[in-house]
């Protein structure tokens, strides 16, 4: 006879196991691993939770996730305001700036077009975007959204809708990963490593 599980256990573990990246399986040892520790944790992670979506919120520069308006960045006056990068997400922005190299400023798209699942610019933040680029001083827009095909779509409608108001529209390279085998790179990723070549001189 199999072994009957509280509801409360059942319920916690449903609502894990929507996360992406987590199975029944990780969801169960999570709810279990909660079960384990000191009634404090437990309360505290129940409460870091709940305040989440209170304390959290979306820039309304730059779409980047804040406790202030604006956003660290958005405020910071030693970031290039010349420089305007659009992403497709806050992971993406996150992604970005771990790398150190970039010192410009960010505006989060929200998402990709994808009009196969009914998503179209009415449901990006486009015209947030389009009236950033109206301010004085823009002179590069780095569109740095995924290689895929809806990455590509994205990147070339925001490049037309830019076109007329920034100086230099460029695209983010990709190619082969650092320590890749060229064997086990896929045709396109290949085709781009040596379009996006550079000189060495």
């Amino acid at each position: 006879m199999a072994a009957s599980i509280p509801g409360a256990i059942d319920e916690l573990v449903e609502l894990f196991a929507r996360l992406p990246g987590i199975g029944r399986r990780s969801a169960r040892r999570l709810v279990f691993h909660l079960l384990a520790a000191s009634p404090e944790y437990g309360a505290a992670l129940g409460e870091a939770i709940g305040a989440l979506r209170l304390r959290v919120h979306h820039c309304s520069i730059c779409g980047n996730f804040t406790e202030g308006d604006p956003c660290g960045i958005c405020a910071d006056p030693r970031r290039d305001e010349r420089v305007l990068c659009v992403v497709t997400s806050v992971p993406d922005l996150l992604a970005l700036e771990r790398t150190g190299a970039f010192r410009g400023r960010y505006h989060v798209l929200g998402g990709l077009l994808a009009p196969l699942d009914g998503v179209g610019p009415e449901d990006l933040h486009v015209e947030a975007l389009v009236a950033r680029l109206a301010s004085a001083g823009l002179e590069e827009l780095i569109l740095a959204t995924p290689p895929s095909v809806e990455g590509e779509a994205t990147a070339s409608y925001v490049a037309d809708v830019a076109r007329a108001s920034v100086k230099s529209i460029t695209r983010i390279a990709s190619g082969v990963p650092h320590g890749g085998e060229l064997e086990l790179s896929d045709p396109v990723t290949l085709g781009r490593a040596l379009e996006g070549r550079r000189s060495m001189s």
